[in-house]
């Protein structure tokens, strides 16, 4: 974007790093945040979202110049949501004077800025503290008698301020995104399972920078170096991660022959983002580390379109160092990182994430079948449901996929299926009841046996109609 004329309170289109360019307000920053030293800047407010950030002028564009121009090469949800904040802005503000300042919080005690840094709304006591990249959050959590926060943005390792609160402690860590771009790591890595998620997965590790091996029974990927077993795959890189379907997967890769476990020895790392039970993972802790390796469990959530985008959200638990230095890959794949302390935890939050996620699914599929047998538009029920509290883009997606029967998997149906039958199993190991996953469970495995298992999960649809 070309460098212009601009001033304190006017509306503008900011452009950060890859990201399209976004409507916001030149606002001034708290006092204690100070501006980036180099070529100038201005401290922008984007509508539609929580973001603040220091954007270069010649990464800004008067709104009112270049609306049309923006519409025309933006048609998410989310972006028209932002153009709307802000006309509405401008029917409530005509005429009025508005204050420019965002408030100064006591308790944000010092914000690091590079070429890039936001602010945050002081967050209440359940809101995560999210860093300094305005794109990416890293979150390290962990039950302590006095929490800290740190709302510090660093470089290279992880710093942490004291601060009694009475809360658990959410700890921002590094971010190393600087306008967008991530600084890669050093280390080599190898990525084992090119399926829906993996090779999204990768393709991101490229595109930032990084060198990666990889290995997958079918297919390898451009770009990225071939390794013949997984075993060679961890004997030759730093870190090793590892995106596998179900808990025998996730097992035979690491035990089975020319497998992780013959490559690893002191100081290897491996990272297995599969969506598998907490017994499981701890099993392959154990083995790793009894070999002198570090293990890190980090499965995700999202789907392919995400994983591709590099959207991904990262459940970590585990060795937190080796997490620290999985810094940069994380910020390649995903958008958020949470880290959640001892191995087996992760599993569990995931399990549980898409138990919910799972019977939503099958709560939208009986909703839409519950509309066409009475007689009721399935269109109409979508656009209404959308204007309201449930709307989302997971609600337009799967609906618009029922509405053209379009199955084409995103996030395949068997593994939805079988991630409520091992939430069930956590549910019955601490004898909690689960009964509204358990009979969305019975849902999906009506669908498979009506062969949707390769299909969308959103295919749950065809067992309310057969």
């Amino acid at each position: 974007m070309a460098a212009v004329s601009l001033r304190l309170g006017d509306l503008v289109w900011g452009k950060l790093g890859r990201y399209p360019p976004w409507p916001g307000k030149i606002v001034n920053p708290p006092k204690d945040l100070k501006k980036p030293r180099g070529k100038k800047c201005f401290f922008v407010k984007f509508f539609g979202t929580e973001d603040h950030a220091w954007i270069k002028v010649e990464q800004l564009k008067p709104y009112h110049t270049h609306k049309e121009e923006m519409i025309k090469i933006n048609k998410g949800k989310r972006f028209q949501q932002a153009v709307d904040a802000v006309e509405e802005f401008l029917r409530k503000t005509k005429g009025k004077d508005q204050d420019l300042t965002i408030p100064e919080s006591s308790t944000v005690k010092r914000v690091m800025t590079g070429t890039v840094a936001g602010f945050k709304w002081p967050p209440s006591v359940s809101e995560p503290v999210k860093d300094s990249d305005p794109h990416f959050h890293h979150f390290l959590l962990s039950q302590t008698e006095k929490p800290a926060v740190c709302y510090q943005a660093i470089t290279k390792k992880l710093k942490v301020c004291e601060e009694e609160t009475g809360s658990t402690s959410i700890q921002a860590a590094d971010s190393t995104a600087v306008n967008g771009s991530i600084t890669p790591t050093d280390k080599k890595i190898g990525f084992l399972g090119l399926g829906l998620m993996g090779s999204g997965i990768v393709s991101n590790l490229l595109k930032m920078g990084h060198t990666v091996t990889v290995w997958n029974r079918t297919a390898e990927k451009e770009g990225a170096r071939l390794g013949r077993t997984p075993a060679e795959v961890v004997s030759t890189c730093d870190i090793t991660f590892a995106c596998v379907s179900d808990p025998k997967a996730a097992k035979d890769l690491v035990l089975g022959p020319s497998g992780v476990l013959q490559g690893i020895r002191p100081g290897k790392c491996y990272v297995d983002m599969s969506t598998v039970d907490a017994d499981t993972v701890t099993e392959l802790a154990q083995v790793i580390v009894s070999r002198g390796g570090r293990f890190l469990e980090a499965p995700v959530s999202g789907n392919q379109q995400l994983s591709n985008d590099g959207m991904l959200v990262i459940l970590a638990a585990g060795d937190r160092g080796l997490y620290e230095d999985c810094s940069s890959c994380f910020q390649a794949m995903g958008k958020t990182s949470f880290f959640l302390g001892e191995v087996g935890n992760a599993a569990k939050m995931m399990l549980i994430v898409n138990m919910v996620q799972g019977s939503f699914m099958a709560t939208i599929a009986e909703g839409l079948t519950l509309a066409q047998v009475t007689g009721q538009s399935q269109q109409t029920l979508l656009d209404i449901l959308n204007q309201g509290q449930l709307a989302s883009i997971f609600l337009d997606q799967k609906c618009q996929n029922i509405l053209q029967g379009n199955f084409k998997p995103d996030f395949y149906l068997k593994y939805i299926q079988k991630d409520l039958r091992l939430a069930i199993a956590l549910g019955d190991s601490v004898n909690h009841p689960t009964p509204m996953a358990a009979a969305a469970n019975e849902v999906y495995k009506r669908a498979k046996a009506l062969d949707q298992s390769d299909n969308d999960m959103s295919a749950v649809y065809r067992a309310y109609i057969h």
